[in-house]
């Protein structure tokens, strides 16, 4: 069977990236792999074994174009308007809080936020499917 390790994207500065995703998330390098031409950075907490990867390449300067294909990466957190208040206390810029109801019930409950890159970090509360 099959087990998720890792998601990868691809960055234009690994500082500013590894300071968003530690202060943001709680992830810190795992693991740091430097290459002639690129830069894999490895990021995870005690949370779960499910890491991050950064990709820096070492000769771009312009921002990635990501498309108008929505999609997105998703953490779960035990309580969702604390870690709101926490993501805007450090200045970051998280979207307003959501409820998402199905069949008369509370499905999720989440906000997003983006990275310094653009992509689109989902912030679930646990609940349900999203532990």
């Amino acid at each position: 069977m099959a087990k998720t390790i890792h998601s990868m994207i691809r960055v234009l500065d690994e500082a500013r990236s590894v300071d968003f995703y530690g202060k943001a998330f709680g992830l810190s390098v795992a693991d740091r792999l430097d290459f002639e031409t690129f830069t894999l950075v490895y990021m995870s907490n005690a949370e779960s074994e499910f890491e991050l990867e950064l990709t820096i390449n070492k000769d771009r300067t312009e921002p990635y174009d990501l498309g108008d294909g929505y999609g997105h990466l998703a953490v779960s957190v035990g309580d969702l308007d604390a870690e709101h208040a926490r993501i805007s206390g450090l200045g970051f810029t998280p979207g307003k809080i959501v409820e998402f109801n199905r069949d008369g019930g509370l499905l999720a409950r989440f906000f997003f936020i983006t990275d310094p890159d653009g992509y689109k970090i989902e912030v679930l509360q646990r609940h349900g499917r999203f532990k």
